[in-house]
């Protein structure tokens, strides 16, 4: 088995469409995560990458072949872990994403800032405020709740990146965005 990184898988629906992909081509794989697939490198031939490759693209993802965008798509998974388990990481930002990949900040910034074409902080607000969207469609907390949730000092803060970031406030998103069923719903 040979691990294969794929690049822009972020949640359960991501491992269930990469999941299908390989049951569709008939690739055997004991498993696949967020990020990569444990597939039989015997079934790897050069059409099989090919194929791969192209239903990969039709879904949005893309294997990762050279050692920085590894990094990347490794630093993008401690961002989102950061993002997604806020109260279990304590850690400034940079110091949870150097301790997850295990590569001094800032040699993954620069890494980062070179692939990318942003930086790994503006990468965090942009996840932070995809995470505000999603808990403001549940409809379940308020803005204060949401901003200590997510780590902002204040639902001002909070506001104010918000704005910033999608051009509206956050109560405007909600007037304009329907309601998302809750986790428990799904």
């Amino acid at each position: 088995m040979t691990v294969v990184n794929i690049r822009n898988m972020v949640c359960r629906h991501c491992v269930a469409a990469v999941t299908s992909i390989l049951e569709r081509l008939n690739i055997p794989f004991e498993s696949v995560e967020i990020g990569s697939a444990m597939i039989d490198e015997t079934a790897l031939d050069a059409e099989t990458i090919e194929k791969l490759d192209k239903e990969l693209a039709k879904e949005g993802f893309e294997r990762v072949v050279d050692n920085d965008s590894m990094i990347v798509e490794k630093i993008k998974h401690a961002v989102l872990h950061h993002v997604r388990n806020e109260e279990e990481c304590h850690l400034n930002l940079s110091a949870c994403v150097e301790e997850r990949v295990g590569i001094p900040y800032d040699t993954l910034s620069r890494i980062f800032s070179q692939k990318e074409g942003r930086t790994i902080e503006k990468y965090h607000i942009a996840q932070k405020i995809e995470r505000v969207k999603e808990l403001l469609g549940y409809g379940q907390m308020n803005l204060a709740e949401i901003a200590d949730r997510t780590g902002y000092s204040s639902a001002s803060h909070l506001s104010r990146q918000f704005k910033q970031v999608t051009g509206m406030t956050p109560s405007e998103y909600i007037r304009l965005t329907p309601n998302r069923k809750p986790l428990n719903e799904v």
